[in-house]
């Protein structure tokens, strides 16, 4: 499987681990693969807009075992929002994912023992420099001088989710800030297939911001409240 055939989930997935060291970078990954993947779909055609909710194309199908399921969920479920397809059950979506990657040999799995005494599993890169190669694309995507318009619509569905997700590997804190307006302009260029599903694409980026937001309060009320 090559880096070009990787749908935007896997790609955003591998992106979540860190080239270095070859293991993951603790972001928001379920959310940000699970948007990846709703904003595949948009782009392709397979999910639409129906009052503010996604909805599957007739007979939609993509031979990708991750974006498939994921079209299955939502057509078999009652109608939910961009925003809550975000973050229901997002670990399903990032899980198929894990498993391509690991299939692929992107990612091998490595088991360790918590405390000397549990069995667990953890994931590790198994082609770091492909991922280190992913990376250097991305970040020349955002930085880069060529005008937005020029980028393609994939990479800037990458670049502006993985800002939106706060995947630091991609966009650092810094970025986000001094690189805002490129940001921005990368976001437009992602949607442009019509107002309807940028419109859909746009819900699903401010969607992952605010469930990014929500996890990290979250996680600091129970440190919080853990620690006093």
């Amino acid at each position: 499987m090559p880096n070009g055939s990787l749908s935007l989930a896997a790609s955003l997935y591998l992106l979540s681990y860190d080239p270095e060291t070859g293991r993951p970078t603790g972001a928001h990954t379920a959310l940000l693969v699970r948007a990846a993947a709703l904003t595949e779909l948009v782009q392709r055609g397979l999910l639409t807009d129906s009052d503010g909710s996604p909805c599957p194309v007739a007979d939609a199908f993509t031979g990708d075992q991750a974006l498939d399921g994921l079209l299955e969920l939502i057509g078999e479920s009652r109608p939910r929002s961009w925003q809550v397809w975000v973050g229901h059950h997002p670990r399903l979506t990032e899980h198929a994912v894990r498993d391509q990657m690991v299939a692929a040999g992107y990612v091998r799995q490595k088991g360790r023992r918590v405390l000397g005494l549990f069995p667990a599993k953890e994931y590790v890169l198994e082609r770091p420099e492909q991922a280190a190669g992913m990376r250097d694309d991305a970040v020349r995507a955002l930085h880069g001088g060529q005008p937005a318009a020029d980028v393609s619509e994939r990479d800037a569905a990458l670049v502006t989710l993985a800002a939106a997700g706060e995947l630091r590997t991609v966009v650092t804190a810094t970025d986000a800030k001094v690189r805002k307006d490129r940001i921005l302009e990368l976001g437009e260029r992602c949607g442009g297939m019509g107002p309807v599903l940028e419109k859909a694409i746009a819900q699903v980026r401010t969607a992952l911001a605010a469930a990014v937001v929500t996890t990290m309060l979250t996680t600091t009320t129970v440190t919080t409240t853990t620690t006093t």
